[in-house]
């Protein structure tokens, strides 16, 4: 058995230092896609939130009166619905105030409603400004400040405690693990956590994040 462990985990180590070699700066942005995509489905809502791209480029599109700003975001088979809705919605900006800003909330929800769909998400509202994760901010922050140089070297420091608390946890644990069955199931859950980390790393890097399929 002991063994079989050890194989188990050369071939885990070796999976991951080829990961990395191949990965080169890719690496510590493909982790961050793992890390937002476990365990959190709100991650890729960001569409959902005033915080994010879809709804800043709406808004825009209202003061300028461009509803080509926000076709990118949805299908072509989409588009009729939403220039019929902008047009109504810009053409009672100049209104009651109150008014308006129930039917730009309408609009809005609209939009983003029909963007999740092309994603095949579902739609559970618009999010507030500062509910987007600060990792998201940053990633968007990076793009339009053309420094991702900046980006990664934030995500190597993070990154990188992280992985080694996950190694250390289960290196800690190995040496009890025969103690007790609490002792062998601590470690096993944080052998678990760490290899599957390490081989969904792989699977992100030959297949990709997969946004639209979470």
């Amino acid at each position: 058995m002991k063994a079989i462990e050890i194989n188990q985990k050369s071939r885990n180590l070796g999976k991951f230092q080829t990961v990395r070699r191949s990965a080169g700066k890719i690496f510590p942005v493909v982790l961050v896609a793992l890390f937002l995509a476990i365990g959190t489905a709100s991650a890729f809502a960001h569409c959902d939130s005033y915080d994010g791209p879809t709804i800043k480029d709406a808004l825009k599109a209202l003061e300028t009166n461009n509803v080509d700003l926000v076709l990118k975001w949805i299908s072509e088979e989409q588009e009729p619905e939403i220039i019929s809705l902008f047009n109504k919605t810009y053409s009672l900006r100049s209104g009651d105030q109150e008014v308006y800003a129930i039917v730009e909330k309408h609009f809005l929800e609209t939009l983003v409603r029909l963007h999740r769909e092309t994603e095949g998400m579902p739609f559970t509202g618009l999010k507030p400004a500062g509910s987007t994760k600060q990792i998201i901010l940053l990633s968007d922050n990076t793009l339009q400040n053309n420094d991702i140089d900046g980006l990664l070297e934030k995500l190597n420091n993070h990154i990188g405690n992280v992985l080694r608390e996950k190694y250390e946890k289960v290196a800690a644990l190995e040496k009890v693990k025969d103690q007790s069955v609490e002792k062998g199931r601590e470690y096993v859950a944080a052998y678990v956590d760490y290899t599957h980390t390490i081989e969904s790393i792989h699977d992100i890097l030959e297949h990709g994040s997969g946004h639209h399929e979470h």
